[in-house]
């Protein structure tokens, strides 16, 4: 029987934890310090913040009167028609610890504020497709 040493086994230790802590779901304030504001280009935020992960949580952090809703489809998204769309947030929602979305399911989700002209503009709306993590 091999003895292992304990220079081999704290390496396995390190090894089996960094990639424990790469599965760990992440919280993202949607729009980094810029927040949920018009204006802002979630698009490309979305872009440049991605791959997103199955448990990762968003944080939307605003101010009123803008508000959270998570479209049915990418018609509606396109659109920017709210009628079938879920209210996640309202206008009162949005301060303090900010509203939480987890993303419990690789599926598209649309998300868009229907305060302003900034969803039909293609701006305060963006999409995420979470992919599983994969594991070590």
């Amino acid at each position: 029987m091999m003895k292992m040493g304990f220079g081999y086994a704290f390496q396995a230790f390190v090894l089996v934890l960094s990639v424990a802590m790469a599965a760990e779901a992440r919280s993202i304030v949607v729009g980094g310090s810029e927040n949920w504001r018009p204006g802002f280009n979630y698009t490309d935020w979305a872009l440049k913040n991605s791959p997103f992960y199955i448990n990762d949580t968003l944080v939307f952090n605003y101010e009123a009167p803008h508000n959270v809703y998570l479209l049915p489809n990418l018609w509606s998204f396109i659109k920017c028609d709210f009628k079938d769309a879920k209210l996640i947030a309202s206008a009162e929602d949005g301060g303090g610890d900010g509203v939480k979305v987890d993303l419990t399911a690789t599926r598209l989700y649309y998300f868009a504020s229907s305060d302003s002209d900034d969803c039909s503009a293609g701006m305060m709306k963006f999409f995420a497709v979470p992919l599983p993590r994969l594991q070590g």
